[in-house]
């Protein structure tokens, strides 16, 4: 293994086992901590952050949701998306509280943990082109640009991680 390969191999088994699934009476604490996650990225994208366009009702029926609890409540937020080829990392949120924890590197290799519990040899994710810092983060987690998704109102970067 490369010395970049072993920067990118984090054990997140232990991580994944630390969250907890949400149910229904979790759907108003993942509502508001998107809400505030999120919140910040209008003003770089110009447009509403996809997150915050999402019913997570409606998620929690096609989506794994995790959550990660603090002494103060709900302090993260995972949410995956089980398709046939790969797992979709359809968001990563921490709380305004946690951030600079180390928590959001946490939740990244728990998605990475879970994709290989389910057999998968690939995350994918997708970001705006505008947000540099999250593209960046990603980078340093060894994801890698796979296309540039345009929309009517914005650019996705796909990202994607081979898992081993």
């Amino acid at each position: 293994m490369s010395s970049s390969q072993e920067a990118c191999t984090v054990n997140g088994e232990s991580v994944l086992a630390e969250l907890r699934r949400a149910d229904a009476a979790d759907i108003p604490s993942v509502t508001a901590l998107q809400r505030s996650a999120y919140a910040g990225n209008r003003s770089i994208l110009g447009v509403e952050p996809l997150p915050l366009l999402a019913d997570y009702e409606s998620l929690r029926s096609s989506c794994e949701i995790w959550l990660a609890d603090g002494a103060g409540g709900l302090e993260g937020v995972l949410i995956l998306q089980v398709r046939s080829d790969d797992l979709l990392l359809w968001s990563v949120a921490t709380s305004l509280s946690a951030r600079g924890t180390g928590l959001g590197n946490r939740l990244l290799a728990a998605t990475e943990a879970r994709a290989r519990q389910l057999g998968r040899r690939y995350v994918r994710l997708y970001t705006g082109e505008k947000l540099a810092e999250n593209i960046a983060w990603y980078e340093r987690h060894c994801y890698a640009r796979e296309r540039i998704e345009w929309l009517e109102d914005r650019r996705l970067i796909h990202m994607v991680k081979y898992i081993e």
